[in-house]
């Protein structure tokens, strides 16, 4: 969907920009980013389905929100230790870590030794580390790339994103269960080149100075200042909550869909093939992964004609509906229909959501809105999470109704909202207009 915006602003006659002109940090974090989401794709969408055969359904629920807290708590730690020690040094202890986590699930999961507590002691250590090391990432991207060069590289940066994670799906979904040790030595191989490219390739964005430092007690008084100011404006406040309800709807799937579909798929025909419940969430990932990058330009294209408002109302609709329907059906046919529904949900309703979000914040406090928008993911991995707990002492079509519930709830307070965010952004789209005519 960002895809589809970013070529219809590049098409239009910007300022020509190419791969070759980005900076060598930028090619090495293209490349890092698609080897790492594709390995860690294999593995972590699938451990949830480990961890409940270990522990049970309620006590994984348990374990997963743990990690979900850590990443919340980590998450703000990494962007102070970006923003005082510098984006490489962050990144350097960020990569080591990982790779002595990702080698110790490798010897914890071995023919010679295993230890499933071990395993998801190191999974919250890699939670960790993608808390330290992503804000110094997208810091990074921005301190060494010119404002010219942003689109085609975000653009690059989400066809990757996508790309990677449907070959680690359809393989994790093939391979997990039988060869888990052989994919966790390729995690731990893609760990190792990561590390070396950060340690003595990647060049430092960042160097903070002594003045800066001795100013670091006012700076943090004044962020607190912006972030009170942040959580008084209630449209982006209900715009956020209503964004963590739904997205929790679509992590359901490598959570409670996925351990649903673990319990109760052993041996299904489904094509030429016979798939059990992990093949089966391997192929429905990456069933979502090619219908987005194959059809968000032909839908962005089919919509256009409709107002933002239509437009939004009828994703909302089809994508808490598809995902709602995933948490009971266990047909593979029926799954991989409703998954087309939700999809095509997903990719008409996230641009509308995206331009309503960007006209949210005043111009002078878009960084602080953005930071806080993005706990929304963290909120939804936490709801996604518990509803695996819940789901060990409630029926099947209860949490059905529960993850649908909280679906409808997110689309209700949209549409309570959607006249307030379109005023909104007629607004900003004046007042930006307003000063393009001034400049001119």
């Amino acid at each position: 969907m960002i895809f589809t915006a970013e070529l219809d602003t590049l098409a239009k006659g910007g300022m020509k920009v190419e791969f070759k002109d980005f900076h060598l940090n930028i090619k090495i974090r293209i490349f890092e980013f698609f080897l790492s989401n594709a390995l860690s794709s294999m593995i972590f969408p699938f451990m949830a389905i480990y961890i409940a055969k270990y522990y049970g359904v309620k006590v994984a629920g348990m374990l997963l929100i743990l990690n979900v807290f850590a990443g919340i708590v980590v998450k703000f730690i990494g962007g102070y230790v970006a923003d005082h020690y510098g984006r490489k040094k962050s990144l350097m202890v960020a990569e080591t870590l990982r790779l002595v986590a990702f080698v110790t699930m490798l010897l914890c999961n071995s023919p010679w030794y295993h230890s499933p507590f071990i395993t998801f002691l190191m999974m919250t250590v890699n939670t960790i580390c993608w808390g330290l090391s992503g804000p110094a990432n997208e810091a990074m991207l921005i301190d060494v790339s010119k404002p010219e060069q942003r689109k085609l590289m975000y653009s690059i940066v989400y066809w990757s994103f996508n790309l990677s994670v449907g070959i680690g799906a359809i393989i994790g979904g093939f391979f997990f269960a039988t060869h888990l040790f052989e994919l966790m030595i390729a995690l731990s191989l893609g760990a190792m080149v990561s590390t070396v490219l950060v340690v003595f390739f990647i060049q430092e964005s960042y160097i903070r100075s002594q003045e800066q430092e001795e100013e670091a007690s006012s700076h943090v008084i004044k962020l607190l200042n912006q972030y009170k100011l942040v959580f008084r404006d209630h449209l982006f406040v209900w715009f956020i909550v209503a964004d963590t309800l739904l997205y929790s709807m679509e992590l359901q799937l490598t959570n409670y869909i996925g351990v649903r579909l673990n319990e109760k798929i052993a041996n299904q025909h489904f094509l030429f093939l016979q798939v059990d419940g992990v093949q089966a969430l391997g192929l429905l990932r990456t069933e979502n992964t090619i219908l987005v990058l194959a059809f968000s330009i032909l839908t962005v294209k089919l919509v256009r004609n409709y107002s933002d408002k239509t437009v939004l109302k009828v994703g909302l609709l089809m994508f808490t509906v598809g995902f709602g329907l995933m948490t009971y059906l266990t047909n593979m046919w029926m799954l991989v229909f409703v998954m087309v529904i939700a999809t095509i949900g997903e990719m008409i309703r996230v641009p509308v959501e995206q331009s309503y979000l960007a006209a949210i914040p005043p111009e002078d406090a878009r960084s602080s809105y953005m930071a806080v928008s993005t706990i929304s993911v963290n909120l939804s991995m936490l709801i996604a999470s518990l509803t695996i707990t819940i789901s060990g002492f409630l029926s099947s079509w209860l949490t059905t109704a529960i993850v649908t519930g909280v679906g409808l709830t997110g689309m209700f307070i949209l549409y309570v909202i959607m006249d307030d965010l379109q005023n909104r952004t007629e607004k900003a789209n004046m007042a930006k207009k307003e000063n393009v005519a001034l400049e001119g």
